[in-house]
């Protein structure tokens, strides 16, 4: 059995398709016969750049907010650890923000 995990990207708009196709290309978004599947919505991040960050946006202890999508990809748990470098790679972001979710669905994404 296939072990699948959930990955949630959080990136500023401007790359949010950069970094969907990145992750696609090396194995994330594959749900049966389908490829670059995802999910996405908009919000907004707010962080405070402390001394020593070197911040993609921003000034060192000011916050700031910005306009980012919630992106959303199935990803066997096999291609976890390329995807993630392709992701790091793309990222705009000194510290991108990456969430992973085990996924308990069984024989739904073969």
């Amino acid at each position: 059995m296939k072990v699948w995990a959930k990955l949630v990207i959080f990136a500023p708009e401007s790359h949010a398709d950069q970094i969907r196709t990145a992750a696609a290309k090396v194995g994330a978004g594959k749900i049966g016969k389908y490829s670059d599947c995802s999910f996405s919505v908009k919000g907004t991040a707010r962080f405070l750049p402390k001394k020593g960050s070197e911040p993609w946006t921003g000034k060192e202890n000011q916050l700031e907010e910005v306009i980012e999508e919630r992106i959303e990809m199935l990803c066997e748990e096999i291609y976890i650890e390329q995807v993630l470098k392709e992701i790091s790679r793309v990222h705009p972001y000194e510290e991108p923000a990456i969430d992973i979710y085990p996924v308990y669905q069984r024989g739904f994404f073969t």
